[in-house]
Formats: structure tokens, C-alpha cells, sequence
């Protein structure tokens, strides 16, 4: 009884170290994913909505470290007032949380900039609480040739 208990402990022992090799490959740094790097995010700390850009360059190539900005008029006769400002990361992306879901004049402009290249976007919290844009880059007016 004692050798065939062992037996059946050691065959387990081997049926779970193969699947153990089988479910977990040894990774060479070649095969390992690129982690994906995460999304800078702003919270305006005012209300529940939130964006997030991709910033891009006209060709549709990521504008890492672009500037994103944006001027916030909410509340009762638009007497309070917040700007945001947020760097994108290497794949162009940045988030802006805590937005009111109101604003005056119901629309947000929110305008990207690197280098000598400018672009805009606009969001309405009202509508799209969450929600998800594209800003492209292109040549700011007054721009050089």
C-alpha cells in the first residue's frame, strides 16, 4: 500500500510539473510584451466626467510630450473658473478627470501643442460624460514655411 500511494504521489508530482512548464514557458526578453506605459491623467477635482486624448501628428504618428490644456467656466453663471494642463505620454495619450458635467457655454476647447504644431478639440461633459477624442497636430498659424 505504501508503494503504490507513493507512486501515485509521484506521478502527480510529474503530471503537475509538466503542465506547470507547459502553462508557463520560460519569457527571453525578446518574447516578453512591451508593458504598456500608463496614461498621465489631470483630476480637475470638480465633477464626475472625464477624457481622454490621443494626440497625433498629421501623419497619425503619437505626438509623445505634447501639452494639452484647457480652460474650465462651471457653476452658477460661469463665476468659477479652472485651467488644466497634462503632458501625453510616448503614445500621445493624457486623461482629464474630475470635469463637471456642466460648463458655460456647454462646450470645453481643449488645445494641444508641441513644437511648432497646434491642434484643438472639443468635448460637452452634458452629453458625453466619458469620452474619448483625437486631437491631430498641425501647423500652428504664423507657423514658418
Amino acid at each position: 500500500m505504501f508503494v503504490l500511494s507513493r507512486a501515485v504521489l509521484m506521478g502527480c508530482a510529474l503530471c503537475a510539473a509538466g503542465s506547470a512548464q507547459q502553462s508557463n514557458p520560460k519569457a527571453t526578453p525578446a518574447q516578453a510584451p512591451a508593458a504598456a506605459q500608463a496614461v498621465p491623467a489631470i483630476d480637475g477635482g470638480v465633477g464626475p466626467c472625464w477624457v481622454e486624448f490621443t494626440v497625433t501628428t498629421t501623419d497619425g504618428k503619437p505626438a509623445g510630450a505634447a501639452t494639452v490644456k484647457v480652460h474650465i467656466a462651471y457653476g452658477f453663471g460661469g463665476f468659477h473658473k479652472l485651467d488644466l494642463q497634462a503632458g501625453a505620454n510616448s503614445d500621445g495619450k493624457v486623461k482629464f478627470t474630475g470635469l463637471p458635467s456642466r460648463v458655460r457655454g456647454s462646450l470645453l476647447e481643449f488645445e494641444a501643442s508641441k513644437d511648432q504644431r497646434v491642434g484643438t478639440a472639443t468635448y460637452d461633459p452634458a452629453t458625453e460624460c466619458q469620452g474619448k477624442r483625437e486631437i491631430k497636430l498641425g501647423k500652428a498659424n504664423g507657423a514658418g514655411n
